[in-house]
């Protein structure tokens, strides 16, 4: 490997020069940028196996012995409920447990009694109180849809799929309409001063893809794998063809100026010498490598919270995540841990009721 491998890409003026240009100072800025970028998606996939792996092999099977406890706690409690030695407000209490611990746990957990068990202790509201609460949801979509459904609707399944159909109604006349505007808005012709605007972004854009283009051809000429004769020249060349080639594809021009740099096709002087006029195209491609990394980085994120059940919106980074996840085998073992040191309290009614007053002395008030 060359000395200039690993090396930065970054623009360092002449002792004589004071300061860099404006557009010196914004190539550096984003050079930095895209190096730091780079780095964390190295980070999260150097990171992502080994929390995988501990998310797999520890807090999994954590997490089913910690439902199996809780469902063995729940069957506890729902025969103790109908004990004699318990007062009504014991009871009330063992049930609101219940209420508490089978929620989470419906359609997690293959014990199919938990419905039934839930049905038992899960308090039932009266109609006239369902009818009051259909009647606030009904008024809160009719204004959100500016009209009132018919007055025949015989029940909340019926009201809630006339709503549907109504919304599907609005959106397609909302679509109709926005295509109507661009279609008319495609038939206005141009101002002078539009035309003049596209042509010089037009113009912008041709001028870097030359800038990429000549980058490009300068590296393409001196590593043409066929003018090699000796076989293991040619594989190098052929190795580094392929990322020159990639680099180019993806428009990647920092990674094309790093291999010029690693296979001293140019030197440092050469990249403090680059044109202000060149930086301006430079700087354009660099934005736009920046703009990719971050929304990879977005995207590496997103499919790391999703596959491992993060809230949406939870700042993910590695060194957090494993806090998170080391905390949580923490508190199912703590969770384990617990019920079983309870289950035999309720062995004795006596116990029991003991157990519920100190678990009411823990509550808030």
């Amino acid at each position: 490997m060359s000395k200039a491998a690993g090396r930065s890409v970054t623009i360092a003026p002449e002792k004589h020069q004071a300061h860099r240009s404006k557009g010196q100072r914004y190539f550096n800025s984003l050079v930095k940028q895209i190096e730091n970028r780079r780095g964390r998606l190295a980070q999260w996939e150097a990171f992502t196996p080994v929390f995988q792996k501990k998310y797999v092999d520890v807090l999994l099977p954590l997490q089913r012995t910690s439902w199996d406890a809780q469902v063995k706690l729940l069957h506890r409690l729902d025969t103790v409920h109908g004990d004699k030695g318990l007062n009504a407000i014991d009871r009330r209490m063992v049930s609101e447990l219940i209420v508490d611990l089978v929620q989470p746990l419906l359609g997690l957990h293959n014990d199919d009694t938990l419905q039934s068990i839930y049905d038992r202790h899960a308090p039932t509201r009266d109609d006239e109180q369902a009818e009051i609460d259909f009647e606030g949801m009904k008024a809160e979509i009719e204004d959100m849809l500016g009209v009132e459904l018919e007055d025949d609707v015989i029940s909340p399944q019926e009201f809630l799929k006339r709503a549907s159909e109504k919304f599907a109604e609005l959106r397609a006349e909302a679509a109709e309409k926005a295509q109507a505007r661009e279609e008319r808005r495609a038939k206005r012709k141009k101002t002078p001063k539009q035309l003049a605007a596209e042509a010089r972004k037009e113009a912008a854009k041709a001028e870097i893809s030359q800038s990429l283009r000549d980058v490009y051809r300068k590296l393409a000429s001196a590593l043409h794998p066929d003018r090699e004769s000796d076989p293991e020249e040619r594989a190098r060349k052929t190795a580094l063809m392929q990322r020159v080639n990639e680099a180019y594809a993806n428009r990647k021009l920092l990674q094309l100026l790093e291999l010029q740099l690693e296979l001293e096709h140019i030197d440092q002087k050469t990249i403090d010498g680059i044109s202000e006029e060149k930086l301006v195209h430079y700087n354009q491609v660099l934005r736009e490598q920046l703009g990719e990394l971050d929304r990879e980085l977005s995207d590496v994120q997103q499919k790391f919270r999703s596959a491992f059940g993060f809230p949406r919106r939870h700042c993910t980074a590695p060194e957090f995540a494993m806090e998170d996840l080391d905390d949580e085998i923490a508190q199912r073992v703590h969770m384990v841990q617990e019920i079983e040191h309870d289950l035999p309290v309720f062995d004795d009614i006596r116990k029991t009721k003991a157990w519920l007053k100190a678990l009411k002395r823990r509550q808030p008030i």
